[in-house]
């Protein structure tokens, strides 16, 4: 059976574009052109994913994610914007979207961003005090030991400590100076690369392709997200 896909954009020239090429991929679409409509599609209808333009007629899509989770619906949101503030981003997350992307990027992108959150909305998060499975990630926070797909991955203990507090405030931004503070027992205020660097670092091992993460987020001008 097809994912259905629920895309909520008033821009009719590229809504078809990428209707057309969701749907060249199997995917089962339904459009609304404007927040109310679409809104009122999420709640009727079980749709495996929503992409969702920010700037609509009616409601916009800040409102609208806000809403929904409100009503307690959890299936997986992407957000588009046409513009790229920092602001917005962070908004957007901190709503409840699960990932934010620019109309602009390249459709190589968009639709890998929209597997991978199909992926992951299959195999839910599993979370306890021992151990944190989500995609084909498993951490034994006990043993200190990852492995991916059944593999195992090398990880330094620095890096398996920045795993360990994003898996603790998984959803949630943090900052590069409260990461500084809580892994590396540093000053916030310290002028360093660090964070970037060993997030970095992290991501070749647990992404599926680094170039497009999508669980150790960047949240430009914010920080760093956990998205699972």
């Amino acid at each position: 059976m097809s994912h259905r896909i629920l895309f909520v954009e008033d821009e009719a020239a590229f809504a078809v574009g990428m209707i057309d090429r969701l749907e060249s991929e199997g995917y089962a679409v339904e459009w609304a052109q404007t927040g109310i409509a679409g809104y009122d599609h999420a709640l009727l209808r079980h749709f495996d994913l929503i992409i969702l333009d920010v700037m609509l007629p009616g409601k916009n899509g800040f409102d609208i994610c806000r809403d929904l989770r409100r009503a307690g619906q959890n299936v997986p949101v992407l957000m588009l914007t046409a513009r790229g503030e920092v602001v917005d981003r962070v908004v957007g997350l901190k709503l409840g979207a699960d990932d934010y992307v620019q109309k602009n990027c390249e459709p190589v992108e968009l639709m890998a961003r929209i597997e991978a959150l199909l992926r992951r909305s299959a195999a839910p998060a599993t979370i306890t005090a021992e151990r944190a499975e989500f995609g084909d990630l498993r951490i034994d926070l006990r043993r200190h030991e990852v492995t991916r797909a059944g593999k195992p991955l090398l990880l330094s203990p620095v890096e398996f400590r920045l795993l360990e507090y994003l898996i603790e405030r998984r959803g949630s931004v943090i900052t590069r100076e409260e990461l500084l503070e809580n892994v590396w027992n540093l000053s916030g205020d310290t002028m360093s690369r660090t964070v970037d660097v060993h997030v970095a670092g992290l991501r070749k091992k647990i992404e599926e392709d680094p170039r497009y993460p999508r669980l150790l987020l960047t949240v430009k001008g914010a920080g760093y997200k956990l998205s699972i």
